[in-house]
């Protein structure tokens, strides 16, 4: 892809539109950077970009360029990348500007939950064979971060949300891992058709002599590649796993207990899926054992805060939909207080009451979607309503007995009260400490 001398109009001033920017600029294009917000938000561009401050649908209809990138927090099909696409000879994402620059090696990783866990296992298998593997996309790193690097890595491990493989048309992963699907963002998506039909975009470029490591039980019309299956359920598929060993083909190739400290069916099937990509590529399993040896999830997932008179309180603030909540109700051996809600997001509740009516002894719910959220899952446990964190966290070790859990798991995002999924999580960790 030839810039040299092309107009390239960044819309958003993000990590990534900052990252994409300066990709752009460095093959030789003219590069502008537009966004919504005020002149303080997209200060400190480089040398060379032109800034436009509150961008705007009328800002957008007059702009003219040759490729357009836009950022995945930005609506693709929202009125203003509509504006900006009028006279745009291209629209695409930083993920696929970067693509088009990197030579190496792509795992990339989908599912509406696990994504972030599973890139970072693959990241941890290809470092450990020489490969690099930084992890980037959606977690870790913009893509084109790693692509202008000195010397970028042979291999990378590439979270991909929707929102980034909607903008996509050449990326091609060498492996690409399917975790799972769920209804999610319908704020965004008009259909749960229009998400999964993003999610799927992740195959669109593989032919027969790529890997596609899918989660069984998964309907993918479509796939071209090889396909390579995990499951927790099905022990007739190549990759099995009951929670604490996994099994390849039959063979026990890794003790989740004694070699990680994973937990609960739904790190089992992250591990799966991780080993499957390395294996495609043909990475050891003894490497990748060394690889995985004492890894722990990542903060704000099923995370232990403390022990408190027999109480166990988990912070799961990355459970930002219905699946991962799910996910983490279904992994406890141990009764639980469930603390959820945030932000309205026009999901539906209902499939929880089942799963709470056999995991939970009571519920809290707290933020926009408290009052909602608390009416459908009293079908299934007590449930007390509040306005704060703060206050659903004195009510949840009020409600708590020795021997249970206390599980904040919202089930929602969080941008009601909290800057991210980690603010909402860093906050309850400080108030589960300041507990007595």
């Amino acid at each position: 892809m030839n810039l040299s001398g092309k107009q390239v109009v960044i819309l958003g001033a993000g990590r990534s539109g900052r990252a994409a920017a300066v990709l752009a600029l460095r093959e030789g294009a003219i590069v502008s950077v537009h966004d919504a917000a005020g002149l303080e938000a997209i200060s400190g561009m480089p040398d060379g970009v032109t800034i436009h401050p509150h961008a705007s649908v009328e800002t957008g209809a007059s702009t003219r360029c040759d490729l357009l990138v836009v950022s995945p927090g930005i609506d693709t099909y929202g009125p203003l990348v509509a504006a900006y696409s009028q006279h745009a000879g291209e629209l695409i994402g930083e993920t696929e500007l970067a693509a088009r620059y990197y030579q190496g090696k792509i795992v990339g990783i989908t599912g509406t939950n696990g994504k972030t866990t599973t890139t970072e296992l693959v990241s941890r298998i290809l470092a450990a064979a020489g490969l690099g593997g930084d992890p980037c996309g959606n977690y870790g790193v913009p893509f084109a971060e790693i692509v202008m690097k000195a010397e970028p890595p042979s291999a990378v491990s590439l979270e991909l949300s929707s929102f980034q493989l909607e903008t996509i048309r050449a990326l091609h992963p060498l492996v690409a891992v399917w975790l799972n699907f769920a209804p999610d963002h319908m704020d965004r998506y008009p259909t749960v058709e229009r998400y999964r039909a993003a999610k799927l975009r992740i195959f669109e470029n593989q032919s027969a002599a790529d890997t596609a490591v899918i989660r069984a039980g998964e309907s993918l019309p479509g796939v071209k590649a090889r396909a390579e299956h995990f499951s927790t359920e099905d022990e007739s598929v190549e990759w099995f796993s009951d929670g604490h060993v996994i099994r390849h083909d039959g063979e026990v190739v890794l003790d989740l207990m004694a070699d990680t400290s994973l937990r609960g069916l739904h790190n089992a099937e992250n591990t799966m899926a991780a080993l499957a990509a390395g294996r495609a590529l043909g990475i050891p399993f003894e490497t990748m054992r060394a690889a995985l040896h004492g890894y722990a999830p990542p903060a704000h997932r099923c995370e232990l805060i403390r022990t408190l008179d027999g109480v166990e309180y988990l912070n799961d603030s990355k459970a930002t939909n219905l699946h991962a909540l799910e996910s983490a109700l279904r992994s406890q051996t141990r009764p639980v207080v469930l603390i959820a809600g945030g932000k309205e997001k026009g999901l539906d509740y209902a499939p929880v009451v089942p799963l709470l009516k056999k995991k939970g002894l009571a519920a809290v719910t707290f933020g926009q979607i408290a009052a909602p959220l608390g009416e459908v899952l009293s079908g299934a446990v007590p449930v007390e309503s509040f306005s704060t964190l703060t206050d659903a966290v004195q009510a949840a070790r009020r409600l708590a007995p020795r021997g249970s859990t206390v599980l904040l798991s919202p089930g929602t995002s969080s941008f009601d009260q909290f800057s991210g999924y980690e603010h909402r999580g860093d906050v309850f960790r400080e108030l589960v400490h300041q507990l007595r």
